[in-house]
């Protein structure tokens, strides 16, 4: 009974200094809407990372030459590469690459092109989708043919190729006929090389023939199950330790990247909820003064609560309530304002959109502390007044 009179009398104050709780509001919708937009975007941008592992697999990896070997060794040699799966069990197939760029174009007009080398194996373990024509293939040894991605199709046809497949283009000092066109792929994700979408692909022999750097200096392989992740990389160590005149690898498995992307992605969130808690406790501010003016204004009311037999805990209780049922209304409106921007972030960037239920909760447990914290002390300064001066004011 007592908790149901206070909570009609929290909104009927609220409702009739509507000005006031209107101003109060906005600073706990905003500060609560920044705080659940912001990890409901951190949330998206974890999941379409985690697709990107989900897509190509987890038992691929990425060997590299050790940034400590200081020339020792020279650069991976492509039979050494191509022989790994026979002297190490668990790895499966290997794809070496190397990277180049060109622009192309005309005078100050031109596009950047990646230009990369790959072997067959590279479409397979990257998961590349042929849209027109077909992949390169070892058959292509040493010949100018060229696979381009959706980036550099729509490159080619901004400079008057309308038809890039079966089209010649100059690269380089090359001139290349484009046997295929890949679909687009989703960038900054997964074990896949950067800038797939923008790039030229040709055959890893050409690649080294017309490279200024033909050197290979990483490859990916794709790996099985029987061996840990600590024995697979002794092993791959010790073979390229043997077979190439003491070269060092860093090996990186797809667990490993997970792992570590989502240590970053909980510091990015925590980064974010803390930009959001500035606004919030600007908000929170903001309703302990309206809480403050409404206990000068109801001084008389107060007094003669007290006068009638009301507790200190009763006129306590009653503030905090009037706060916490601010508080969380405008948690409410906060978390659907915040909801709504993230849902906005996905549909412009075409992610999946994701909720975050925790999030969510937590807006709700955030909102009552608020009201809480910055309720008390107006709540204490109503239940502590003098009721003869509140009577006589």
């Amino acid at each position: 009974m007592i908790l149901g009179a206070n909570l009609k009398e929290a909104l009927t104050s609220l409702t009739t200094a509507k000005q006031r709780t209107i101003l109060a509001l906005i600073g706990i919708v905003i500060g609560i809407g920044s705080v659940i937009g912001m990890i409901s975007i951190g949330a998206i941008v974890q999941n379409e990372a985690l697709k990107q592992f989900k897509e190509m697999g987890i038992d691929i990896i990425t060997v590299r030459q050790d940034s400590g070997n200081t020339g020792k060794g020279g650069s991976f040699r492509l039979d050494t590469i191509r022989e790994l799966p026979l002297h190490v069990k668990d790895v499966k197939e290997v794809a070496p690459y190397i990277n180049s760029s060109v622009s192309y174009g005309q005078g100050r007009k031109t596009e950047g092109i990646e230009m990369m080398g790959v072997t067959e194996t590279f479409f397979r373990i990257n998961k590349l989708r042929i849209k027109e024509g077909r992949q390169i293939t070892d058959l292509d040894e040493n010949r100018y043919f060229c696979v381009i991605g959706n980036g550099a199709a729509n490159i080619l046809r901004k400079f008057g190729i309308a038809q890039p497949m079966g089209s010649q283009v100059a690269l380089g000092q090359r001139i290349y006929t484009v046997i295929g066109v890949i679909d687009k792929v989703p960038e900054g994700g997964g074990m896949r090389p950067y800038g797939l979408n923008n790039a030229a692909i040709i055959h890893i022999s050409t690649a080294k023939r017309t490279f200024q750097s033909p050197d290979i200096n990483v490859f990916l392989a794709r790996v099985g199950t029987e061996q840990k992740s600590a024995q697979l990389k002794q092993s791959i160590g010790d073979y390229f330790t043997f077979k190439a005149r003491g070269l060092r690898v860093n090996v990186q498995t797809a667990e490993e990247l997970i792992e570590k992307m989502q240590a970053q992605m909980r510091l990015f969130t925590l980064l974010l909820g803390a930009i959001g808690s500035i606004a919030l406790i600007v908000g929170g501010i903001g309703v302990m003064n309206v809480m403050l003016i409404s206990v000068t204004e109801r001084r008389k009311e107060i007094g003669i609560r007290r006068a009638l037999g009301a507790q200190q805990s009763d006129i306590q209780s009653q503030f905090i309530i009037e706060s916490v049922m601010l508080c969380l209304v405008g948690g409410l409106i906060g978390i659907i304002l915040g909801t709504f921007v993230s849902y906005l972030f996905a549909y412009f960037t075409k992610w999946e959109f994701v909720v975050s239920y925790m999030a969510i909760i937590l807006g709700f447990g955030v909102a009552t502390a608020v009201g809480v914290f910055f309720g008390y002390y107006p709540a204490r300064t109503a239940s502590r007044m003098d009721p003869i001066k509140a009577l006589r004011s």
